[in-house]
């Protein structure tokens, strides 16, 4: 089996923190999420996450003009340069300071970047050349009194803007001027958040947190006042640009005002091609204002918590809003009034996942007590259930037929048709109690939950929505619940009180067969074939039992794989705190020769389990982000103060800048939530609450603090030393191929595994011959050439030639297939998941042919109908007349 998995995506996250950024042709847009950036393909509707990460949460990120350069920088001020392209690392640089932010010259020669007070303006490196040293600084820039907040190049990229905490304004130039000194543009009573240059560069305007915007424009004349007077503006002659903002004695020109009551601006941008500012307030509200009038074209509310980042595209039609505290991301076109998308994670952890059975489709559930689909295709949630009204505990889907199941603490299991998006059944218990475990029947009929305080299991049938049975005999909360995968009516159960039970659901005897382990129950996993399954304990160990003998096969001690990791309150290193480490989630894979394993910690394992063995074969690092708690290795001793405490534990809510985040309007003991000033911090840990395999065997997804992370195969060359002689070269391939032995070529080109290679001979081959080829090929290949089958159907339009290999190879080898089923259930899957994608593609296509036709039957009706009446309308007697014509 290949293990060579490696990160694809995040999609249970959209945005945490940071700006959002779009690429020069606007089709694209950068979100932050975590320590990663997200690509979100706004034309094709894909999202994809790049392979790069930071040390901690991303504060700011920057992309060159020219598309090629990205910098991110996290919030201890430590940068990333990558090549956005090819998603590579280049360089690793410290700032040693948090930055603010952090902007591209209109040239890309540049980078400015705050720092403290300070602003340091950097040469780009060059992206195509490894250099020792790329970051070499071009100057700093002082003059402020407190924190820089925004930087805004002038278009000539010779001079810009920064605003501070100061209340000011400052524009200073790239390069020194003879005569000139930094111009201070005061008059604000409150921080300064943005910034702008017109296009022209006759007019600059000032946003500040109070919700005031100033228009600054020439003096007319030396001798006046930068007061309240209106002033007039002046030629800026032939001089450069840049030149002539500097040399520009400006003034105040007009004061205009937001006038919304308890209200702060936090994030803002313009465009200056259309003269657009739109601002994001505290409350959930932005809107549009065409400048110099300041007249308001939008104000919507599109969140009930403030906006963090604003962002509008470089055509200026879509303009893309960020709120950190619910994980939202929106990218609204104003003209139209349209959302572009819209797209929310879960607003706590996320507790569960599970595939569908064709693996195009993950359903999560979180503590938020919603349940939400995603697509494995584009990474993107296209339907959120809010039926639950308290934590989603586990979710699982239906074998056949488009039925999700969830349970939830709130009493109750609910089963949601995912062809018309509705809950249609609810299943509750005959008194209230709280459901931790789900499991439904492979043939979709029953649907069995666990509970946490009755200790029961309780199993309903999903037509009617009645209660069938209650499952007594444990003593402590119910942990897991699993259905035997081949069918056989058995239900297995662990619970806390270390007892796994397998019940005869269905037979009359109602037989129980109990097994005991050395600690408590966390969870459960049956071998595809039905014929083991694996318990994971409290204690960090994994017990395999074989269900036909009823004996215990084999132990894996996993408390030291997956110990790593200590938090900010530990007293002891990571390596001797394994006593708190153990598995919560296992998954068998299609061909139950591994057990993936992840739970309280930031690795995930994967087991070798065949033939009895226990070995590790790979662990997976879920997250390297320092922001999460139980991801560093050792303790800094650079982070505990002179008292001996950790920094990091230390509660500075009350020392934020922002006034709306220390002032308590609230009355006295109605507060509650993370608006209550006595609620603890709450520290988000570094773990693995589910882990699940794709029924294709491609990939991979957990359940994570980061969102849900996608692991799939690597698509590069595997190179196999085995039936290889000195003779097998590609051009020997191609040899064979054009003397027309299209079986043998076939073989060799899977013998060197050269994908290029492989498509060549495969395309090559003759319709005709399919059939002969597919009977004559040696079952060692089958299973990769149904791989490579599925892949090409995919992606390739040659449809009818992918099928008809497709029914060649499941003809002539279906028997051998089926008494191998476990064994080649990936290849299958594969197979099944390309061919439901296809039938949905032509069937989309049909309908819409099916449309058009319609539509021109309807008219070539209508049109006969009038001239049998005698009235031909115009343009059918223009065209017979030029018919005649001619």
């Amino acid at each position: 089996m290949k293990v060579n998995y490696k990160f694809s995506n995040i999609c249970g996250t959209v945005y945490r923190q940071g700006n959002l950024v779009f690429t020069s042709d606007g089709n694209s847009l950068l979100s932050p999420v975590g320590n990663r950036v997200s690509v979100f393909d706004l034309t094709n509707n894909r999202a994809r996450t790049l392979p790069v990460e930071n040390r901690k949460n991303i504060a700011a990120i920057a992309l060159s003009p020219d598309g090629n350069v990205l910098i991110s920088v996290d919030e201890d001020g430590r940068a990333v340069l990558v090549n956005f392209r090819r998603g590579t690392v280049l360089h690793h640089f410290n700032f040693k300071k948090p930055v603010k932010d952090i902007q591209f010259s209109p040239d890309g020669r540049y980078i400015a970047v705050t720092h403290g007070s300070h602003v340091q303006v950097w040469r780009t490196p060059n992206h195509l050349a490894r250099e020792f040293a790329p970051f070499v600084l071009h100057r700093t820039y002082t003059g402020h009194h407190d924190d820089v907040l925004s930087i805004r190049w002038s278009p000539d990229s010779q001079c810009f803007l920064t605003t501070s905490r100061d209340m000011t304004a400052r524009l200073f130039t790239l390069d020194p001027l003879e005569g000139f000194r930094p111009k201070t543009f005061a008059g604000h009573r409150d921080a300064v958040v943005g910034a702008y240059f017109t296009s022209d560069g006759e007019t600059i305007y000032t946003v500040s947190r109070d919700g005031a915007v100033f228009t600054w424009r020439a003096k007319a004349s030396e001798d006046m006042e930068t007061d309240d007077e209106d002033v007039s503006p002046i030629p800026s002659g032939s001089k450069s640009l840049g030149v002539s903002i500097a040399n520009t004695r400006w003034g105040i020109y007009e004061r205009q005002y937001f006038n919304l009551p308890n209200t702060k601006v936090v994030s803002s941008v313009f465009h200056s091609a259309s003269n657009l500012l739109v601002i994001g307030f505290s409350t959930g509200v932005f809107g549009l204002w065409e400048m110099p009038a300041f007249s308001n074209i939008h104000t919507l509310s599109i969140s009930q918590e403030k906006i963090s980042s604003v962002a509008i595209s470089p055509s200026g039609e879509w303009l893309a809003f960020g709120a950190r505290k619910l994980g939202q991301l929106l990218v609204w076109e104003w003209q139209s009034e349209s959302y572009i998308l819209k797209q929310q994670g879960h607003y706590f952890d996320m507790n569960t996942l599970a595939y569908t059975p064709d693996g195009q489709t993950v359903v999560t559930g979180g503590d938020d007590g919603k349940v939400k689909i995603w697509s494995v295709n584009n990474g993107f949630c296209f339907v959120t259930f809010s039926e639950h009204s308290a934590p989603v505990s586990e979710v699982a889907f239906a074998k056949h037929g488009s039925v999700v199941f969830s349970a939830s603490l709130d009493g109750t299991v609910r089963a949601y048709d995912l062809i018309r998006y509705r809950n249609f059944r609810t299943f509750t218990s005959p008194s209230p109690v709280q459901f931790s475990a789900l499991a439904v029947d492979p043939s979709g009929e029953v649907v069995a939950a666990g509970s946490t305080d009755s200790f029961e299991v309780f199993l309903w049938s999903v037509q009617t929505g009645k209660l069938l049975d209650i499952l007594s005999g444990h003593e402590a909360p119910i942990s897991s619940l699993t259905f035997c995968p081949t069918g056989s009516n058995q239900l297995a159960s662990g619970s806390w009180d270390k007892m796994i039970r397998i019940w005869n659901v269905f037979g009359r005897s109602h037989a129980v067969e109990p097994f005991t382990v050395s600690a408590d129950v966390l969870a459960l996993a049956y071998r595809p074939d039905g014929g083991e399954i694996a318990v994971a304990t409290l204690d960090g160990q994994i017990t395999l039992f074989d269900t036909r003998s009823g004996k215990q096969s084999n132990v894996i001690d996993g408390r030291k794989d997956i110990s790593g990791g200590r938090k900010a309150d530990d007293r002891v290193s990571a390596a001797n705190s394994s006593s708190t480490k153990a598995f919560t989630s296992l998954a068998y894979t299609a061909d139950g020769s591994c057990i993936l394993a992840g739970g309280n910690s930031k690795y995930v394992v994967l087991y070798d389990v065949r033939k009895g063995e226990g070995t590790l074969v790979k662990k997976f690092q879920i997250s390297e982000n320092l922001s999460l708690d139980g991801t560093q290795e050792f303790l800094d001793s650079r982070r505990v103060n002179s008292a001996g405490i950790n920094v990091d534990l230390i509660d500075d809510r009350g020392d934020a800048s922002d006034l709306e985040d220390r002032m308590d309007t609230s009355l006295p003991g109605a507060s509650r939530g993370a608006g209550d000033m006595s609620v603890r911090r709450y520290r988000q840990e570094a773990r693995t609450k589910c882990v699940q395999f794709s029924p294709t065997g491609r990939a991979w997804a957990a359940a994570s603090t980061e969102g849900l992370l996608i692991y799939s195969l690597d698509d590069t060359v595997a190179f196999d030393p085995f039936d290889l002689s000195i003779d097998l070269t590609p051009q020997a391939v191609l040899d064979v191929l054009g003397e027309g032995e299209h079986l043998k070529a076939l073989v060799l080109a899977f013998r060197l595994n050269e994908k290029p290679l492989l498509r060549h001979v495969y395309e090559h081959i003759p319709r005709a011959d399919i059939k002969l080829v597919a009977r004559q090929l040696p079952v060692t290949y089958i299973a990769a050439l149904l791989e490579f089958t599925a892949l090409h159907l995919e992606k390739s339009p040659h449809l009818e030639f992918d099928l008809l290999w497709l029914n060649a190879v499941l003809m002539t080898h279906g028997r051998y297939l089926r008494d191998r089923n476990g064994e080649f259930a990936p290849s299958l899957r594969m197979a099944q998941k390309a061919l439901v994608d296809t039938e949905g593609s032509l069937s989309k296509i049909c309908d819409e042919n099916t449309s058009t036709l319609q539509y021109l039957v309807d008219q070539g009706k209508l049109k006969h109908s009038k001239e049998t009446q005698g009235q031909e309308p115009p343009s059918s007697a223009a065209s017979d007349t030029s018919d005649g014509s001619e």
